[in-house]
């Protein structure tokens, strides 16, 4: 008689049928690697936490328990964030009404948010052929359609790919895309692309989710519009305090059409009754003070300096042949090997003889689309210059060896 304390894998209820669609991401086993004392993370697309602004994060939140009793309470969403927010989206160039501003979880939140409010079962979603693996796995439970569009690595979606996708009879429920710095690739959509882009989603009424994680990280000194800037009808806007502030705030925002507001509000509240109420009076307080252009320009230079240490590092270090973008946003570099190297097979390499890891670029591949196999993503954002040409020194020395193999 089996013990009834004795837990049986095969027992109990079933699964969903959609779960079995779910894969645990390359960047989860990131999360296992990188936590190695010993390696070097090129891999996983997180700021740095010595530049979160912990003394005023500090203040704030100790101010906020010690004088109002509603801090740890649940609340509505705050207005005065909100207007932060409208003012904020001026900087990308987007004209918001604070009715038009809903605060969320995290951008991640809002992606599912939004991915139930739009996609009936089986809908059809386009998606660039290199994709954040995140937004995949939103649509995992809506058993989604993937139409991959081709992108550069350097210029982002191809528009022209595009058009003949949207040609098709079947028209898609939504497209996705990062418009600067995009994860993974770190591509930005140039400025006279975008209208065209937008134009597009307008003529066959396809609303575009635009993912800014990675907006108001430019480092060239130049101003781009978010693409909502040129339609405040088929552009959702996804922003987030996570890379500005700190990811554990859990406190980003969508721009949506009014009507949107009431269903979100209810989908919400089925999901996490409440977004984090001291996250957002933390972050009211703090840019009441005035301190986040402050903070903002901290983070522009020394992430600046990282990225400019990481492509000097690469030219420095990698083979002939080698090609990667120079990202004016964002986290990440991507690079091209020469030949026929397997980046999964050299991550393995990597992480056993060099301690240093990065994510191999077919890891972000959606399905249909040709994995990027001799491609790689690094990260920036993590590590101090130092490390950054440290790691790259170690990973040519694991792309030689490959090579040879």
């Amino acid at each position: 008689m089996r013990d009834p304390l004795t837990p049986n894998p095969s027992a109990g209820p079933p699964l969903a049928a959609w779960t079995d669609r779910i894969e645990r991401s390359a960047l989860e086993e990131m999360l296992v690697e990188t936590a190695r004392p010993e390696v070097l993370s090129l891999a996983l697309g997180l700021p740095t936490a010595e530049l979160f602004p912990r003394e005023a994060m500090g203040r704030a939140v100790a101010e906020l328990i010690a004088h109002d009793p509603r801090a740890l309470q649940y609340g509505p969403p705050r207005d005065d964030l909100r207007r932060f927010v409208v003012e904020l989206m001026r900087e990308r160039g987007v004209e918001c009404r604070i009715e038009q501003v809903f605060l969320t979880a995290g951008a991640q939140q809002g992606m599912s948010l939004l991915a139930r409010l739009l996609l009936e079962p089986g809908a059809s979603v386009l998606l660039e052929e290199q994709c954040y693996t995140g937004f995949q796995q939103v649509l995992a439970p809506h058993a989604a359609r993937i139409v991959p569009v081709g992108s550069d690595p350097s210029s982002g979606i191809d528009l022209a790919q595009l058009e003949a996708r949207l040609g098709a009879a079947d028209l898609p429920a939504l497209l996705y895309t990062m418009s600067d710095g995009s994860n993974p690739t770190g591509a930005s959509l140039p400025l006279a692309a975008r209208p065209r882009l937008v134009e597009l989603a307008r003529k066959h009424q396809i609303p575009i989710l635009e993912d800014d994680a990675y907006g108001l990280l430019s480092y060239d000194g130049t101003r781009i519009p978010a693409l909502r800037a040129f339609d405040p009808d088929w552009v959702i806007y996804l922003g987030s305090f996570s890379k500005t502030l700190a990811p554990a705030l859990r406190t980003g925002w969508v721009i949506v059409p009014e009507r949107f507001t009431a269903a979100l509000g209810s989908l919400k509240e089925s999901s996490d009754i409440n977004t984090a109420t001291l996250g957002q009076r933390a972050i009211a307080r703090f840019v009441a003070e005035g301190g986040f252009h402050p903070h903002l320009a901290k983070l522009r230079a020394a992430y600046r300096e990282r990225r400019d240490a990481l492509l000097d590092a690469l030219s420095t270090h990698l083979p002939e042949g080698a090609t990667w973008t120079t990202p004016r946003a964002g986290f990440f570099v991507w690079v091209a090997l020469p030949g026929e190297i397997d980046t999964v097979a050299l991550l393995r390499r990597a992480l056993r003889e060099e301690h240093v890891a990065f994510v191999p670029g077919g890891a972000f591949a959606v399905p249909g689309a040709q994995p990027a196999r001799s491609a790689l993503r690094l990260n920036f954002s993590f590590s101090p210059p130092a490390v950054l040409r440290e790691a790259v020194s170690r990973l040519a020395r694991a792309i030689a060896r490959e090579g040879r193999a």
